[in-house]
C-alpha cells in the first residue's frame, strides 16, 4: 500500500529504488525486490473493467439473441460482454446519456423551488442571459457547477469572460488536449481581447475564404472536433474514406496509436495548397489531441445548457444549489466540505445533523433572523441530513423519523421508539446529534453505550417503562475544540465548528507561514511560504504540470509544480493530507494568483494537534452556537475572536508522543480527490 500510493493512476511509471525508500521500504530486500518487479510488468495493464453509466445498446431483434447479458452489481443494471469497438466493428447502435450525476442535481434542486418555493420549474424555463449569472462566472465563482469547477476551467473563466451562452460552449471546449496541444487556446484569447481575426488562407488558385465558414463562429481558430475533421476535408482535401478513418482514430480514447498515419498527409497537403507549414503542424497536433479526449460542438453546446443552468441556481438559489448538490453526491471535484463552505460564503446558513430536525436528505429550513451573514437573497437555512454521518444506514434514519412525532427527549427514548440499537445509536452520537437533548458528543456516547445492544426479550419488555434507572450524570472531561473538529471529519467529512487550519494556525504563524488569504495579494514574483489541506490533485494533459489545491480557514491557494520536480517530492505530493509549499506567486493581468511550487512539505502530521485535548486549548463556547440552534446545536465556525484562547501547540518534535488510539483515528481527514 505504501509503494502503490506513489504511482498515479495512468501516469505510473518505472518503481525506482528511490521511490521505494520514499515508501519506507529497503529495495535490497530481495522480497520487495520480487513485489517491485512483479508490480513493474503490471504497469500499463487496464486498471479494471467498467460499466459505462448511461449507455445504451440499440437493436433490430431481441439484444440477448446476439449476446450474453449479465447483470451488473447495482440493482436493475445490466451489461453485455462486447466493448465499444465491438459494437462499431458489428454495426450496432450505441447511445451514451451523460451527465446523469448533474441532472439529478439540477431535478433535486427544482423539487426544492417547487417545494419551498412555489416555482415550478422545468430545463426549458430558466431564464436566458441572466447578468448576474455571467458575473459570477466572470468571478470564477463557479464550484459546483457543472464542467467549469476543475482548477483549469475556474482559472480560465476570468480570461475568457463569458456573457452569452456560445461563450460557455466555447469555454466547456477550450480547456481540452485538442486545443491545448494544437495551440489554438492563447490566439483565441487573444483575438477575443481585440486582436485582429484573420483567416489562413491558401495559394491560388484554390478559393481563399474556403476556411472562412468553417471558423467563424471560432473567430479563426479550431476548437471543436468538426472543425478539425471539416479542416481535414477542405485545406487537406481528405476523401470520404480518408476522413472517416481519421473520425475513427479520433474517436480512440486515449489510444492514438493510429494517429501517426495521418500526419504525413494531412500537414503536406495542407502545405503543397499554401498553408503555412506551422498552422498545418497546430491543425495536425490538434487533432491529435482529440485523439487524447476533445468535444465536438454539439457535446459542447449540450453540456453548455447545464453549465448555465447550474451557475443560475446557485447564482440566484445558492440555498437550494448546495441542497441538491449534497443530496446528488458523490459527484464533481469537491467535497462535501467544500460544498458546504462555499456555501456559507455565499450567505447560507448551515445547521448540523439533529435527530429532532434531520432527514435523510439535506433539507431546507427558514433561516434564522440573527444569521450574523444573513443574505436576504437566500431564506432558508440548509440542515445537513443523515445521509452525510457515516455509519448511519437509509432504513435506520427512516424508521427514526417515522417514530419522532413530537420529538425526542432523550437517547433511550429514541432507541426504544425507533428500535434502534448498537451500531446506529454510536454513529449517531458519534455524529454529535444529540445536541438538541442537550447531549454533546462524549456526553452522547457514554448514554448510548449504556442502553442495550439489542432489542430487549418481549417477555421482559415493559412498553412504557424506561427500562434503565437513573444514574448521576457522569463528571466527564469536556472534548476539545480539536477534538470535535477532527471527530466531525472523520464522521461528517466536514465541520462547522471550525477549519482544522484555524486551530493549527498558531503553529503556522509562529513559522510566518501564510495564510491563503495573505498569499492571494501578494505581489508578483514574491517568494512565499503557504500551507493548507490537499483538497485536489490533478495532472491533466500530457501531464507537464501538476496542479494541488490547498485550502485553510481564510481560502484556497492554487498550486503549480512542473513534472521534472515530481520526482523530487514524489512521496509529499502523493501523501500529505495537509501540504506547506514553498514557491512564487505568480499573477496574471486577470488577477488569476497560481503559486508556483519550488519545494513540498508533508505536515500532515501537525493534524495529531487537533486529537491533543490541551494543544489546541479551545473550549466549545456559545460564540460558536447559530441563533437558531443556541442551546441545542453546534452552528457557526469559529473565527478570529473565538480562537483567542488557543495556546500555541509545541512543535512536534518536542512534543510528548501521541496517546494510544482507536485505529479509525488514523484516519482524521477524507482523503483529496485526486484526477489523472
Amino acid at each position: 500500500g505504501a509503494l502503490a500510493g506513489t504511482q498515479w493512476g495512468s501516469w505510473g511509471s518505472d518503481i525506482t529504488s528511490n521511490q521505494v525508500r520514499q515508501a519506507g521500504l529497503d529495495p535490497e530486500n530481495p522480497e520487495i525486490a520480487r513485489v517491485v518487479r512483479f508490480a513493474t510488468r503490471l504497469l500499463g495493464f487496464p486498471r479494471h473493467l467498467s460499466q459505462h453509466v448511461g449507455g445504451f445498446v440499440l437493436a433490430r431483434g431481441r439484444l440477448d439473441e446476439l449476446v450474453p447479458i449479465g447483470n451488473a452489481a447495482m440493482a436493475q443494471r445490466t451489461f453485455i460482454e462486447w466493448d465499444k469497438d465491438d459494437i462499431d466493428a458489428l454495426g450496432l447502435m450505441k447511445v451514451d446519456v451523460l451527465a446523469l450525476g448533474m441532472l439529478t442535481c439540477i431535478r433535486k434542486a427544482f423539487d426544492c423551488l417547487r417545494d419551498h418555493m412555489g416555482l415550478d420549474m422545468g430545463l426549458a424555463d430558466v431564464p436566458a442571459d441572466d447578468k448576474a449569472t455571467y458575473d459570477m462566472l466572470c468571478r470564477g465563482e463557479s464550484i459546483g457547477v457543472f464542467q467549469v469547477e476543475s482548477r483549469a476551467q475556474i482559472n480560465m473563466l476570468p480570461r475568457l469572460r463569458p456573457r452569452r451562452f456560445y461563450d460557455l460552449v466555447i469555454q466547456v471546449a477550450i480547456v481540452r488536449p485538442g486545443p491545448i496541444q494544437g495551440n489554438m487556446v492563447h490566439p483565441y484569447l487573444r483575438r477575443r481581447n481585440g486582436e485582429k481575426v484573420t483567416y489562413p488562407s491558401p495559394a491560388p488558385p484554390h478559393d481563399p475564404e474556403e476556411l472562412h465558414k468553417v471558423l467563424e463562429k471560432t473567430l479563426g481558430v479550431p476548437l471543436f472536433q468538426e472543425q478539425a475533421m471539416q479542416l481535414a476535408m477542405v485545406a487537406a482535401e481528405f476523401s470520404d474514406v480518408e476522413a472517416n478513418q481519421l473520425r475513427r482514430a479520433m474517436a480512440t480514447f486515449r489510444n492514438v496509436g493510429t494517429m501517426h498515419r495521418f500526419e504525413t498527409m494531412m500537414v503536406e497537403r495542407m502545405v503543397a495548397r499554401g498553408y503555412s507549414q506551422e498552422f498545418a503542424q497546430n491543425c495536425y497536433n490538434q487533432i491529435k489531441g482529440f485523439g487524447s479526449y476533445g468535444f465536438p460542438e454539439s457535446h459542447a453546446a449540450s453540456f453548455a445548457k447545464l453549465v448555465y443552468i447550474s451557475s443560475w441556481l446557485k447564482c440566484h438559489y445558492p440555498d437550494v444549489f448546495a441542497c441538491a448538490l449534497l443530496n446528488s453526491q458523490p459527484m464533481g471535484f469537491y467535497a462535501p466540505a467544500q460544498i458546504v463552505r462555499d456555501a456559507r460564503e455565499n450567505g447560507v446558513e448551515i445547521r448540523p445533523v439533529d435527530i429532532n430536525s434531520s432527514f435523510w436528505d439535506n433539507t431546507l429550513e427558514p433561516a434564522s433572523a440573527g444569521w450574523p451573514e444573513r443574505d436576504r437573497r437566500v431564506p432558508f437555512a440548509l440542515r445537513l441530513g443523515f445521509r452525510q454521518a457515516e455509519g448511519i444506514h437509509e432504513a435506520e434514519a427512516n424508521r427514526l423519523i417515522a417514530m419522532r412525532r413530537g420529538g425526542f427527549s432523550s437517547t433511550e427514548e429514541l432507541a426504544g421508539r425507533a428500535q434502534l440499537h448498537g451500531r446506529p445509536m454510536r454513529a449517531l452520537a458519534d455524529a454529535d446529534a444529540f445536541r438538541s437533548v442537550g447531549l454533546d458528543r462524549r456526553q452522547a456516547l457514554w448514554e448510548v453505550r449504556r442502553l442495550p445492544e439489542d432489542d430487549p426479550l418481549p417477555l421482559f419488555a415493559a412498553v412504557d417503562a424506561r427500562e434503565l434507572g437513573d444514574e448521576p450524570d457522569a463528571d466527564l472531561p469536556q472534548m476539545s475544540l480539536g477534538e470535535h473538529v477532527a471527530t466531525d471529519y472523520q464522521t461528517m467529512r466536514l465541520s462547522l465548528k471550525a477549519h482544522p487550519m484555524a486551530l493549527l494556525r498558531p503553529v503556522f504563524a509562529r513559522q510566518n507561514i501564510l495564510t491563503c488569504a495573505d498569499t492571494a495579494i501578494r505581489s508578483d514574483g514574491r517568494f512565499t511560504r503557504t500551507a493548507g489541506l490537499v483538497l485536489v490533485r490533478q495532472r491533466p494533459g500530457k501531464g507537464n504540470a501538476i496542479f494541488i489545491t490547498l485550502e485553510d480557514e481564510t481560502g484556497v491557494t492554487n498550486v503549480v509544480l512542473w513534472a521534472r520536480q515530481f520526482e523530487a517530492f514524489r512521496r509529499e505530493i502523493m501523501a500529505a493530507r495537509l501540504m506547506l509549499v514553498e514557491g512564487r506567486v505568480q499573477r496574471s493581468p486577470e488577477g488569476v494568483v497560481h503559486l508556483m511550487a519550488s519545494k513540498v512539505m508533508d505536515r500532515s502530521a501537525e493534524l495529531d494537534h487537533l486529537w491533543d485535548a490541551h494543544g489546541c486549548g479551545v473550549a466549545l463556547t456559545k460564540s460558536l452556537l447559530s441563533p437558531a440552534d443556541e442551546g441545542a446545536t453546534l452552528g457557526e465556525p469559529g473565527n478570529a475572536r473565538d480562537l483567542r484562547q488557543a495556546v500555541i501547540p509545541p512543535p512536534l518534535h518536542l512534543a510528548p508522543p501521541p496517546r494510544s488510539r482507536h485505529p479509525r483515528d488514523a484516519r482524521i481527514l477524507p482523503k483529496s480527490r485526486d484526477f489523472h
